[in-house]
């Protein structure tokens, strides 16, 4: 049986056979002995989104140290709260850092601590996860949205149905709506900003070139 440890795009923490292209952690362990999960889902506010390998480290899943953690891809992280490592992804964390909106100190990058205090009441309501109402005019690509019940991705004009396996179907973005989003609203700025996430191969683009149009199509 498959652990517990695939993140939906609601936060949530399920147990399905596929495979994620990302690892992560909630900062530390919080599974029990038996590789079982009791009512607590994260140990503080360091949600982090990390890469599959690093230095050659081989990790004991769900073994003495940490509640390893697995997602789709970074989207899918986003919209669950998740940021990336300053560690194993240096160069994605300081490009989030840098798009970071600081009003009060727009020249001063932001410490990881500051980010997570911020991030932590985005994401979370309680136990729940913490939607926003948002216009979906304005929101940028990567921006996880519930619509119909489901979650969906935000991708130029269409909007993307996400599974565990990957993204499994696509229809036209509606117009003047509100939504509820499920990627945080920080997130959401940085995105808009212009921080490309790291998509699913289900999720990615092609050009079709046509006799006289070219045409975006999700593989």
């Amino acid at each position: 049986m498959p652990l517990q440890n695939r993140v939906d795009a609601f936060g949530e923490l399920i147990a399905v056979d596929a495979r994620g292209t990302l690892l992560g952690n909630r900062g530390g362990r919080f599974h029990r002995d038996d590789r079982t999960l009791g009512k607590r889902r994260y140990v503080s506010r360091s949600w982090i989104c990390c890469r599959l390998e690093f230095n050659g480290r081989r990790r004991d899943v769900w073994g003495k140290y940490y509640t390893e953690l697995f997602f789709l891809d970074e989207v899918t992280a986003f919209s669950a709260g998740h940021r990336p490592c300053f560690e194993c992804r240096r160069p994605d964390a300081q490009a989030f850092a840098a798009l970071w909106s600081d009003p009060m100190n727009p020249d001063r990058r932001p410490c990881a601590a500051e980010m997570d205090r911020i991030l932590h009441s985005e994401r979370r309501d309680g136990r729940l996860k913490r939607k926003h109402p948002m216009s979906i005019r304005d929101l940028p690509d990567g921006t996880m949205i519930e619509f119909d019940g489901l979650a969906w991705a935000i991708r130029g004009k269409s909007l993307l149905r996400w599974t565990p396996a990957g993204y499994r179907e696509r229809r036209r973005r509606p117009g003047g709506i509100e939504v509820s989003v499920l990627t945080p609203p920080s997130i959401v700025e940085i995105l808009a900003f212009g921080y490309r996430p790291q998509w699913h191969p289900s999720g990615e683009f092609r050009v079709l070139l046509g006799d006289s149009t070219i045409q975006n199509e999700c593989v």
